[in-house]
Protein backbone atom coordinates (compact mmCIF):
# COMPACT_ATOMS: atom_id res chain seq x y z
CA UNK A 1 0.00 0.00 0.00
CA UNK A 2 1.00 3.64 -0.71
CA UNK A 3 1.97 5.62 1.93
CA UNK A 4 1.61 9.36 2.80
CA UNK A 5 2.30 11.84 5.62
CA UNK A 6 0.51 14.70 6.37
CA UNK A 7 1.52 17.51 8.48
CA UNK A 8 -0.80 20.27 9.46
CA UNK A 9 0.24 23.92 10.78
CA UNK A 10 -1.46 26.14 12.47
CA UNK A 11 -5.53 26.18 13.24
CA UNK A 12 -7.87 23.56 14.30
CA UNK A 13 -9.19 24.03 10.63
CA UNK A 14 -6.09 23.23 9.23
CA UNK A 15 -6.14 20.04 11.44
CA UNK A 16 -9.85 19.20 9.89
CA UNK A 17 -8.56 19.84 6.70
CA UNK A 18 -5.38 17.55 6.90
CA UNK A 19 -7.71 14.58 8.18
CA UNK A 20 -10.55 15.00 5.32
CA UNK A 21 -7.25 15.01 2.62
CA UNK A 22 -6.30 11.76 4.59
CA UNK A 23 -9.38 10.69 3.76
CA UNK A 24 -9.50 11.52 0.12
CA UNK A 25 -6.06 9.57 -0.53
CA UNK A 26 -7.29 6.81 1.42
CA UNK A 27 -9.58 6.20 -1.38
CA UNK A 28 -6.88 6.40 -3.49
CA UNK A 29 -4.77 3.41 -2.09
CA UNK A 30 -3.05 5.93 0.39
CA UNK A 31 -2.38 5.12 4.07
CA UNK A 32 -0.97 7.57 6.65
CA UNK A 33 2.79 7.44 8.15
CA UNK A 34 3.71 9.07 11.17
CA UNK A 35 6.94 10.19 9.60
CA UNK A 36 7.86 11.81 5.94
CA UNK A 37 11.15 8.80 5.33
CA UNK A 38 9.56 6.23 3.65
CA UNK A 39 6.56 8.25 2.21
CA UNK A 40 5.58 8.00 -1.33
CA UNK A 41 3.37 11.12 -0.99
CA UNK A 42 4.27 14.40 1.73
CA UNK A 43 1.76 16.39 1.72
CA UNK A 44 2.30 20.19 3.74
CA UNK A 45 -0.85 21.80 5.12
CA UNK A 46 0.57 25.38 6.13
CA UNK A 47 -0.91 28.22 7.54
CA UNK A 48 -0.21 32.24 6.50
CA UNK A 49 -1.20 33.85 9.42
CA UNK A 50 2.31 34.76 10.37
CA UNK A 51 5.82 35.60 8.60
CA UNK A 52 7.31 32.72 10.93
CA UNK A 53 5.06 30.20 10.12
CA UNK A 54 5.61 30.93 6.72
CA UNK A 55 9.62 30.18 7.06
CA UNK A 56 8.84 27.03 9.17
CA UNK A 57 7.17 26.21 6.02
CA UNK A 58 9.89 26.79 3.32
CA UNK A 59 12.49 25.25 6.01
CA UNK A 60 10.78 22.21 6.22
CA UNK A 61 10.87 21.70 2.25
CA UNK A 62 14.39 22.36 2.42
CA UNK A 63 14.25 18.75 4.26
CA UNK A 64 11.88 17.13 2.57
CA UNK A 65 13.88 17.82 -0.72
CA UNK A 66 17.00 16.16 0.11
CA UNK A 67 14.38 13.12 1.47
CA UNK A 68 12.99 13.34 -2.32
CA UNK A 69 16.10 13.04 -3.72
CA UNK A 70 17.82 10.46 -0.95
CA UNK A 71 14.79 7.73 -1.97
CA UNK A 72 14.76 8.76 -5.75
CA UNK A 73 18.64 7.40 -5.29
CA UNK A 74 17.16 4.17 -4.33
CA UNK A 75 14.16 3.78 -6.73
CA UNK A 76 11.26 5.45 -5.27
CA UNK A 77 9.11 8.27 -6.74
CA UNK A 78 8.20 11.02 -4.08
CA UNK A 79 5.78 13.73 -4.45
CA UNK A 80 5.77 16.45 -2.29
CA UNK A 81 2.47 18.93 -2.07
CA UNK A 82 1.80 22.07 -0.74
CA UNK A 83 -1.31 22.85 0.77
CA UNK A 84 -3.27 25.49 2.42
CA UNK A 85 -2.94 29.53 2.95
CA UNK A 86 0.70 29.38 1.96
CA UNK A 87 -0.34 27.39 -0.86
CA UNK A 88 -3.33 29.90 -1.64
CA UNK A 89 -1.48 32.80 -1.68
CA UNK A 90 1.89 32.92 -2.78
CA UNK A 91 0.95 30.12 -5.56
CA UNK A 92 3.39 29.65 -7.93
CA UNK A 93 6.20 31.10 -5.98
CA UNK A 94 6.41 28.02 -3.29
CA UNK A 95 7.87 26.20 -6.81
CA UNK A 96 9.88 29.18 -8.26
CA UNK A 97 11.47 29.01 -4.31
CA UNK A 98 11.76 25.17 -4.02
CA UNK A 99 11.46 23.27 -7.10
CA UNK A 100 11.18 20.03 -5.75
CA UNK A 101 7.29 20.79 -5.03
CA UNK A 102 5.03 18.91 -7.34
CA UNK A 103 1.79 19.86 -6.37
CA UNK A 104 0.22 23.32 -5.03
CA UNK A 105 -3.29 23.63 -4.24
CA UNK A 106 -5.45 26.24 -2.29
CA UNK A 107 -7.66 25.62 1.01
CA UNK A 108 -10.65 25.54 -1.34
CA UNK A 109 -10.00 23.03 -4.09
CA UNK A 110 -8.07 19.78 -1.76
CA UNK A 111 -11.39 17.85 -2.78
CA UNK A 112 -9.60 17.66 -6.18
CA UNK A 113 -6.61 15.91 -4.87
CA UNK A 114 -6.38 12.97 -7.47
CA UNK A 115 -7.30 14.34 -10.24
CA UNK A 116 -4.79 17.36 -9.50
CA UNK A 117 -1.90 14.53 -8.39
CA UNK A 118 -2.83 12.66 -11.79
CA UNK A 119 -2.05 16.18 -13.84
CA UNK A 120 1.11 16.42 -11.23
CA UNK A 121 2.49 13.46 -12.98
CA UNK A 122 2.95 15.10 -16.25
CA UNK A 123 4.01 18.68 -15.25
CA UNK A 124 3.95 20.39 -11.80
CA UNK A 125 0.60 21.95 -11.39
CA UNK A 126 -0.62 25.06 -9.16
CA UNK A 127 -4.60 25.18 -8.15
CA UNK A 128 -5.55 28.18 -6.12
CA UNK A 129 -9.18 28.75 -7.58
CA UNK A 130 -11.66 30.12 -4.99
CA UNK A 131 -14.50 27.86 -7.02
CA UNK A 132 -18.31 28.67 -6.35
CA UNK A 133 -19.37 24.88 -5.52
CA UNK A 134 -19.40 23.64 -1.91
CA UNK A 135 -15.94 21.61 -1.64
CA UNK A 136 -17.59 19.70 1.25
CA UNK A 137 -19.94 18.19 -0.89
CA UNK A 138 -17.36 16.52 -2.57
CA UNK A 139 -15.51 14.88 0.12
CA UNK A 140 -15.57 10.83 1.08
CA UNK A 141 -16.67 9.88 4.61
CA UNK A 142 -14.30 8.80 6.93
CA UNK A 143 -14.54 5.36 7.94
CA UNK A 144 -15.52 4.40 11.43
CA UNK A 145 -12.14 2.55 11.86
CA UNK A 146 -10.43 5.61 10.67
CA UNK A 147 -12.47 7.91 13.09
CA UNK A 148 -12.21 5.40 15.99
CA UNK A 149 -8.12 6.26 15.35
CA UNK A 150 -8.51 9.72 15.76
CA UNK A 151 -9.94 9.36 19.01
CA UNK A 152 -13.28 10.64 20.81
CA UNK A 153 -13.16 14.50 20.39
CA UNK A 154 -13.10 15.70 16.87
CA UNK A 155 -13.42 18.97 14.75
CA UNK A 156 -16.41 20.24 12.49
CA UNK A 157 -15.84 22.33 9.81
CA UNK A 158 -19.30 24.35 9.73
CA UNK A 159 -18.00 27.64 8.53
CA UNK A 160 -14.79 29.45 6.37
CA UNK A 161 -13.61 31.97 5.08
CA UNK A 162 -14.43 35.77 6.75
CA UNK A 163 -16.13 38.98 5.54
CA UNK A 164 -14.71 41.18 9.01
CA UNK A 165 -11.92 42.12 6.99
CA UNK A 166 -9.76 43.48 9.76
CA UNK A 167 -6.54 45.00 8.96
CA UNK A 168 -3.72 42.37 10.00
CA UNK A 169 -5.55 39.65 8.67
CA UNK A 170 -5.45 37.51 5.20
CA UNK A 171 -8.14 35.54 6.15
CA UNK A 172 -10.11 37.10 3.86
CA UNK A 173 -7.92 36.66 0.98
CA UNK A 174 -6.66 32.87 1.42
CA UNK A 175 -10.16 31.48 2.48
CA UNK A 176 -12.23 34.02 0.49
CA UNK A 177 -15.79 35.04 1.92
CA UNK A 178 -17.81 33.47 4.42
CA UNK A 179 -19.29 29.98 3.84
CA UNK A 180 -21.88 28.33 5.52
CA UNK A 181 -22.35 24.44 5.65
CA UNK A 182 -25.78 23.55 5.27
CA UNK A 183 -27.14 21.97 8.70
CA UNK A 184 -28.28 19.00 6.96
CA UNK A 185 -24.42 18.57 5.62
CA UNK A 186 -23.20 19.34 9.23
CA UNK A 187 -25.73 16.84 11.01
CA UNK A 188 -24.94 13.63 8.70
CA UNK A 189 -21.16 14.20 9.82
CA UNK A 190 -21.98 14.50 13.57
CA UNK A 191 -24.06 11.69 13.70
CA UNK A 192 -21.52 9.84 11.64
CA UNK A 193 -18.79 10.96 14.50
CA UNK A 194 -21.24 9.63 16.90
CA UNK A 195 -21.68 6.52 15.76
CA UNK A 196 -18.41 5.54 15.46
CA UNK A 197 -17.67 6.69 19.05
CA UNK A 198 -16.85 10.46 19.08
CA UNK A 199 -18.45 11.96 22.24
CA UNK A 200 -16.56 15.91 22.23
CA UNK A 201 -17.51 17.95 19.55
CA UNK A 202 -16.02 21.06 18.47
CA UNK A 203 -17.65 23.33 15.57
CA UNK A 204 -15.06 25.47 13.84
CA UNK A 205 -14.85 28.14 11.35
CA UNK A 206 -12.14 31.46 11.02
CA UNK A 207 -15.62 33.65 12.44
CA UNK A 208 -17.60 30.44 13.29
CA UNK A 209 -20.49 32.37 15.14
CA UNK A 210 -21.03 33.82 11.73
CA UNK A 211 -22.71 30.53 10.77
CA UNK A 212 -25.93 31.19 8.57
CA UNK A 213 -26.29 27.58 7.19
CA UNK A 214 -29.54 26.44 5.39
CA UNK A 215 -31.20 24.78 7.65
CA UNK A 216 -33.79 21.32 7.12
CA UNK A 217 -36.43 24.26 6.86
CA UNK A 218 -35.15 25.70 3.89
CA UNK A 219 -34.30 28.70 6.46
CA UNK A 220 -30.65 30.32 7.57
CA UNK A 221 -29.89 28.93 11.14
CA UNK A 222 -28.10 30.64 13.52
CA UNK A 223 -24.71 28.50 15.88
CA UNK A 224 -27.66 28.60 18.28
CA UNK A 225 -29.97 26.37 16.47
CA UNK A 226 -27.19 24.44 15.35
CA UNK A 227 -26.11 23.75 18.37
CA UNK A 228 -29.59 23.09 20.06
CA UNK A 229 -29.84 20.27 16.66
CA UNK A 230 -26.40 18.60 17.66
CA UNK A 231 -26.60 18.35 21.66
CA UNK A 232 -29.70 16.19 20.33
CA UNK A 233 -27.54 13.57 18.94
CA UNK A 234 -27.14 10.24 21.09
CA UNK A 235 -23.37 9.98 22.52
CA UNK A 236 -22.27 13.40 21.78
CA UNK A 237 -21.93 14.92 25.35
CA UNK A 238 -19.57 17.92 25.00
CA UNK A 239 -20.04 20.41 22.17
CA UNK A 240 -17.53 23.78 21.56
CA UNK A 241 -17.10 26.13 19.40
CA UNK A 242 -13.88 28.18 18.26
CA UNK A 243 -12.79 31.13 16.57
CA UNK A 244 -15.58 33.94 17.50
CA UNK A 245 -15.80 37.40 16.38
CA UNK A 246 -17.42 39.44 19.95
CA UNK A 247 -19.77 41.48 16.69
CA UNK A 248 -21.60 37.80 16.13
CA UNK A 249 -21.79 37.03 19.77
CA UNK A 250 -25.62 37.20 19.91
CA UNK A 251 -28.54 36.60 22.27
CA UNK A 252 -29.38 33.48 20.67
CA UNK A 253 -25.90 32.13 21.31
CA UNK A 254 -25.54 33.54 24.75
CA UNK A 255 -28.58 31.73 25.62
CA UNK A 256 -27.12 28.20 24.50
CA UNK A 257 -24.56 28.72 26.90
CA UNK A 258 -27.21 28.76 29.81
CA UNK A 259 -29.46 26.47 28.47
CA UNK A 260 -27.59 23.35 26.90
CA UNK A 261 -26.21 21.24 28.82
CA UNK A 262 -23.24 20.18 26.69
CA UNK A 263 -21.62 23.33 25.52
CA UNK A 264 -18.99 23.60 27.51
CA UNK A 265 -18.17 26.46 29.99
CA UNK A 266 -15.51 27.46 28.29
CA UNK A 267 -15.68 30.39 25.22
CA UNK A 268 -12.58 31.49 22.93
CA UNK A 269 -13.51 35.36 22.18
CA UNK A 270 -10.68 36.89 20.57
CA UNK A 271 -10.49 40.93 21.35
CA UNK A 272 -6.97 41.57 19.82
CA UNK A 273 -6.45 44.80 21.87
CA UNK A 274 -7.43 47.30 24.93
CA UNK A 275 -7.12 50.27 23.11
CA UNK A 276 -10.17 51.94 21.31
CA UNK A 277 -7.73 53.63 19.28
CA UNK A 278 -5.48 50.41 18.06
CA UNK A 279 -9.36 48.85 17.58
CA UNK A 280 -10.80 51.18 15.47
CA UNK A 281 -7.27 51.37 13.20
CA UNK A 282 -7.66 47.31 13.22
CA UNK A 283 -10.89 47.46 11.94
CA UNK A 284 -12.25 45.74 14.66
CA UNK A 285 -15.60 47.56 14.83
CA UNK A 286 -15.87 47.11 18.75
CA UNK A 287 -14.55 48.93 21.43
CA UNK A 288 -12.57 47.71 24.80
CA UNK A 289 -15.54 48.42 26.82
CA UNK A 290 -18.07 47.26 24.74
CA UNK A 291 -16.35 44.11 25.08
CA UNK A 292 -16.30 44.25 28.74
CA UNK A 293 -20.30 44.75 28.71
CA UNK A 294 -20.00 41.41 26.46
CA UNK A 295 -18.47 39.30 28.97
CA UNK A 296 -20.44 40.47 31.59
CA UNK A 297 -23.44 39.54 29.55
CA UNK A 298 -22.05 35.90 28.61
CA UNK A 299 -20.79 35.56 32.55
CA UNK A 300 -23.96 36.23 34.26
CA UNK A 301 -26.14 33.86 31.66
CA UNK A 302 -22.92 31.36 32.48
CA UNK A 303 -21.36 32.12 35.80
CA UNK A 304 -19.01 28.80 36.14
CA UNK A 305 -17.44 30.11 32.60
CA UNK A 306 -14.29 30.64 31.80
CA UNK A 307 -12.27 32.48 28.85
CA UNK A 308 -9.39 32.72 26.74
CA UNK A 309 -8.73 35.32 24.03
CA UNK A 310 -6.04 36.71 21.41
CA UNK A 311 -3.67 39.59 21.57
CA UNK A 312 -1.82 41.31 19.18
CA UNK A 313 1.18 43.42 20.40
CA UNK A 314 3.26 46.45 18.14
CA UNK A 315 0.46 46.86 15.62
CA UNK A 316 1.43 50.07 13.39
CA UNK A 317 1.15 53.49 15.95
CA UNK A 318 0.45 51.10 19.27
CA UNK A 319 2.03 53.80 22.29
CA UNK A 320 3.03 52.66 25.76
CA UNK A 321 -0.73 53.96 26.46
CA UNK A 322 -2.09 51.69 24.06
CA UNK A 323 -0.59 48.37 25.66
CA UNK A 324 -1.30 49.68 28.76
CA UNK A 325 -4.78 49.54 28.34
CA UNK A 326 -4.37 46.20 26.71
CA UNK A 327 -3.01 44.90 30.06
CA UNK A 328 -5.41 46.90 32.10
CA UNK A 329 -7.83 44.29 30.08
CA UNK A 330 -6.50 41.33 30.72
CA UNK A 331 -6.14 41.84 34.65
CA UNK A 332 -9.81 42.75 34.62
CA UNK A 333 -11.04 39.51 32.95
CA UNK A 334 -8.67 37.51 33.92
CA UNK A 335 -8.46 34.89 31.21
CA UNK A 336 -8.14 31.44 32.07
CA UNK A 337 -5.80 30.87 29.19
CA UNK A 338 -5.07 33.22 25.85
CA UNK A 339 -2.98 33.40 22.97
CA UNK A 340 -0.39 36.15 22.12
CA UNK A 341 1.86 37.19 19.18
CA UNK A 342 3.84 40.10 17.90
CA UNK A 343 2.11 41.90 15.06
CA UNK A 344 3.57 40.44 11.80
CA UNK A 345 3.08 42.32 8.65
CA UNK A 346 1.12 39.89 5.74
CA UNK A 347 1.56 40.74 2.69
CA UNK A 348 -1.91 42.24 0.84
CA UNK A 349 -3.64 43.57 4.33
CA UNK A 350 -4.41 47.23 5.28
CA UNK A 351 -2.09 47.20 7.88
CA UNK A 352 1.28 46.06 5.65
CA UNK A 353 1.04 49.62 4.75
CA UNK A 354 0.55 51.42 7.77
CA UNK A 355 3.39 53.48 8.65
CA UNK A 356 4.50 53.87 12.38
CA UNK A 357 5.95 50.60 12.75
CA UNK A 358 6.90 49.16 16.25
CA UNK A 359 10.48 49.02 16.77
CA UNK A 360 11.13 45.02 17.34
CA UNK A 361 12.66 45.37 20.48
CA UNK A 362 9.57 47.35 21.98
CA UNK A 363 7.04 44.63 21.03
CA UNK A 364 9.15 41.79 22.22
CA UNK A 365 9.69 43.88 25.91
CA UNK A 366 5.54 44.29 25.57
CA UNK A 367 4.73 40.26 24.59
CA UNK A 368 7.37 39.47 27.61
CA UNK A 369 5.55 41.25 29.94
CA UNK A 370 1.57 40.42 28.89
CA UNK A 371 2.46 36.79 28.19
CA UNK A 372 3.53 37.38 32.31
CA UNK A 373 0.14 38.52 32.93
CA UNK A 374 -1.70 36.20 31.00
CA UNK A 375 0.40 33.49 32.48
CA UNK A 376 -0.21 34.60 35.86
CA UNK A 377 -4.18 34.53 35.23
CA UNK A 378 -3.73 31.11 33.70
CA UNK A 379 -1.93 29.42 36.58
CA UNK A 380 -4.65 31.45 39.14
CA UNK A 381 -7.46 29.75 37.05
CA UNK A 382 -5.89 26.27 37.62
CA UNK A 383 -4.71 26.26 41.32
CA UNK A 384 -8.74 27.48 41.71
CA UNK A 385 -9.30 23.76 40.62
CA UNK A 386 -7.81 22.58 43.20
CA UNK A 387 -10.64 20.77 45.60
CA UNK A 388 -12.99 20.93 42.94
CA UNK A 389 -14.96 18.18 41.29
CA UNK A 390 -15.14 17.93 37.95
CA UNK A 391 -16.21 15.72 34.92
CA UNK A 392 -13.79 14.41 33.18
CA UNK A 393 -13.64 12.87 29.64
CA UNK A 394 -10.87 10.19 29.48
CA UNK A 395 -9.34 10.35 26.32
CA UNK A 396 -5.96 8.71 26.51
CA UNK A 397 -3.45 6.50 27.96
CA UNK A 398 -1.41 8.96 30.91
CA UNK A 399 2.33 9.06 31.09
CA UNK A 400 2.51 6.26 33.51
CA UNK A 401 1.09 2.74 33.94
CA UNK A 402 -1.83 2.77 35.46
CA UNK A 403 -2.78 6.50 34.65
CA UNK A 404 -5.06 8.20 31.82
CA UNK A 405 -5.71 11.61 31.18
CA UNK A 406 -8.45 13.71 29.65
CA UNK A 407 -10.11 17.17 29.62
CA UNK A 408 -11.91 18.78 32.22
CA UNK A 409 -14.91 21.27 30.94
CA UNK A 410 -12.14 24.03 30.80
CA UNK A 411 -9.77 22.27 28.55
CA UNK A 412 -7.48 21.52 30.62
CA UNK A 413 -5.43 18.36 30.56
CA UNK A 414 -6.06 16.17 33.65
CA UNK A 415 -4.30 13.07 34.93
CA UNK A 416 -5.94 10.45 37.07
CA UNK A 417 -4.62 6.51 38.49
CA UNK A 418 -7.61 3.78 37.47
CA UNK A 419 -7.47 0.30 37.27
CA UNK A 420 -10.97 0.33 36.55
CA UNK A 421 -12.21 2.76 34.05
CA UNK A 422 -11.26 3.35 29.33
CA UNK A 423 -11.43 5.97 27.54
CA UNK A 424 -14.34 7.06 26.46
CA UNK A 425 -15.46 7.27 29.92
CA UNK A 426 -16.33 10.46 32.02
CA UNK A 427 -15.32 10.22 35.58
CA UNK A 428 -16.03 12.52 38.26
CA UNK A 429 -12.43 13.76 39.34
CA UNK A 430 -11.01 15.17 42.53
CA UNK A 431 -8.52 17.63 41.53
CA UNK A 432 -5.69 17.01 44.26
CA UNK A 433 -2.97 19.02 42.62
CA UNK A 434 -2.17 21.90 39.70
CA UNK A 435 1.23 20.93 37.70
CA UNK A 436 2.25 24.24 35.29
CA UNK A 437 0.70 22.62 32.31
CA UNK A 438 -1.80 19.91 34.02
CA UNK A 439 -3.85 18.92 36.73
CA UNK A 440 -3.82 15.66 38.27
CA UNK A 441 -6.48 14.01 40.23
CA UNK A 442 -8.59 10.90 41.55
CA UNK A 443 -11.85 9.58 41.16
CA UNK A 444 -14.34 11.30 43.83
CA UNK A 445 -15.22 7.57 44.86
CA UNK A 446 -11.34 6.69 45.67
CA UNK A 447 -9.83 7.15 48.85
CA UNK A 448 -7.51 10.21 48.83
CA UNK A 449 -3.46 8.86 48.00
CA UNK A 450 -1.50 8.70 51.85
CA UNK A 451 1.75 10.91 51.46
CA UNK A 452 4.60 10.86 53.92
CA UNK A 453 4.72 13.65 56.91
CA UNK A 454 5.32 17.16 54.66
CA UNK A 455 4.92 15.62 51.24
CA UNK A 456 3.16 17.79 48.90
CA UNK A 457 -0.29 15.75 48.24
CA UNK A 458 -0.28 14.66 44.68
CA UNK A 459 -1.49 11.54 42.80
CA UNK A 460 1.31 9.76 42.95
CA UNK A 461 5.45 10.99 44.04
CA UNK A 462 7.87 11.35 41.02
CA UNK A 463 10.71 13.20 40.05
CA UNK A 464 11.00 17.03 40.72
CA UNK A 465 10.57 17.11 36.33
CA UNK A 466 7.58 15.10 36.87
CA UNK A 467 5.87 17.03 39.18
CA UNK A 468 6.72 20.20 37.47
CA UNK A 469 4.97 18.97 34.72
Amino acid sequence: MKKVHIKSFGCQMNVYDGQRMADILGEQGFEETATPEGADLILLNTCHIRDRAVQKVYTELGKLRDIKNAQKAEGQDTRIVVAGCVAQAEGAEIQKRQPAVDLVVGPQAYHRLPELLEQARRARVVDTDLPIDDKFGHLPAPRPQVIRQRGISAFVTVQEGCDKFCAFCVVPYTRGAEFSRPVDQVMAEIERLAGAGVQDVTLIGQNVNAYHGEGPDGRVWGLARLMHRVADVPGINRIRYTTSHPRDMDDDLIAAHRDLAQVMPFLHLPVQAGSDRILAAMNRKHTADEYRRLIGRIREARPDIALSSDFIVGFPGESDADFEDTIRLVDEIGFASSYSFKYSSRPGTPASDFGDQVPSAVMDERLYRLQERIEHHRQAFNHAMVGRTIEILLERAGRHPGQLAGKSPYLQAVQIETQTNQIGDRVQVVIERAGSNSLFGRKADAEPAVQPSGAEASPRQGSAKEMAA
